[in-house]
């Protein structure tokens, strides 16, 4: 006997298994074309694209549906401009040795460096903020639990629908991020700066690193039992 409230479960829709498979390839398929993207149009976006992307990322499962996330989309070019500024204080630094050689060894295929003018080129930013206290009401002020992992899964949800909705992505993380929270006049005392996403149409002249392309097989990422 459930001794919760509950509601019946009237939306869920089932597919013959020839169609079942037929749309996991088409998803998949989806899949293959998302690519990470460093040269961005400045082509303008929708605020209403933004809205339902994040809207659809706020369906994500978490722990015990306290969606412990907040996203703060940024579209001011002067507020772009800071942000820019920030991180690419903080990336010189990471590229001029606080990185170490093994880590910028792993990026060199991706020829990233610490210049960042998407930031400021891309018509949309999404700073991703984790929260330590909330729950399933805006006012509410509970322990939140398995926050990194819900905060994981309501991005990876942002990034699906921003790509279904045919814009490109980079996701973006200086370290120390800190300087989110100033910049979008969070309270440092409950949410730190999960992401940042970087979201628009892609450069005419936009290019993927071919290190990006190799994805391992199957038998590498999936064992089944």
């Amino acid at each position: 006997m459930q001794d919760h409230a509950s509601v019946p479960l009237s939306d869920y829709q089932e597919f013959p298994p020839e169609q079942m498979l037929a749309r996991a390839r088409e998803f998949y398929a989806q899949c293959q074309r998302r690519h990470t993207i460093r040269s961005f149009s400045e082509r303008p976006v929708s605020r209403d694209v933004i809205e339902t992307c994040i809207r659809a990322a706020g369906t994500a499962p978490s722990g015990a549906n306290h969606q412990p996330w907040h996203f703060v989309a940024v579209g001011d070019p002067q507020v772009k401009r800071k942000i820019r500024e920030q991180a690419e204080a903080l990336e010189r630094s990471f590229y001029e040795g606080r990185a170490g050689e093994e880590w910028l060894g792993a990026l060199k295929p991706l020829g990233t460096d610490s210049h960042k003018p998407y930031l400021e080129q891309a018509p949309w930013l999404i700073a991703v903020f984790s929260q330590k206290r909330g729950g399933i009401h805006m006012q509410d002020k509970q322990q939140n639990y398995y926050v990194h992992e819900s905060v994981g899964l309501a991005t990876g949800f942002l990034i699906q629908a921003l790509h279904q909705a045919g814009l490109v992505t980079l996701t973006h993380t200086p370290k120390p991020m800190s300087f989110l929270t100033e910049i979008c006049q969070r309270d440092a005392d409950n949410e730190r700066p999960y992401m940042l996403l970087v979201a628009g149409y892609p450069a005419e002249d936009a290019t993927i690193p071919e290190h990006a392309l190799v994805k391992k097989d199957l038998h590498e990422i999936a064992t089944f039992l």
